[in-house]
């Protein structure tokens, strides 16, 4: 008895895409930051603009998270510790 297998390909991009691991960097609602810092921070250490910072602030004030990042681990864990450094409420998911 014979097993006939077949033969899957993929493109780089395929396999890039799966093992490329997302992680998120979640910023969460306080009551203890206010909104200019949050503001503050996002602009200075994540690099988004005045306009972004206040969208990401609004939304965590009414929905009581936010993803602010996207990507490795390593990365992700980098601002964690600086956001976490100025004091506002972070994780990683």
């Amino acid at each position: 008895m014979s097993v006939e297998t077949q033969e899957e390909t993929f493109t780089l991009e395929e396999i890039l895409a799966s093992v490329k691991p997302t992680n998120r960097l979640v910023l969460w609602n306080d009551d203890t930051n206010t909104f200019e810092h949050v503001i503050h921070c996002l602009i200075t250490y994540l690099d988004y603009s005045e306009k972004q910072a206040e969208r990401i602030a609004w939304t965590v004030h009414n929905e009581g998270k936010c993803i602010v990042l996207e990507g490795s681990y390593t990365e992700v864990d980098i601002y964690r510790k600086i956001l976490k450094g100025e004091g506002l409420t972070v994780s990683i998911e």
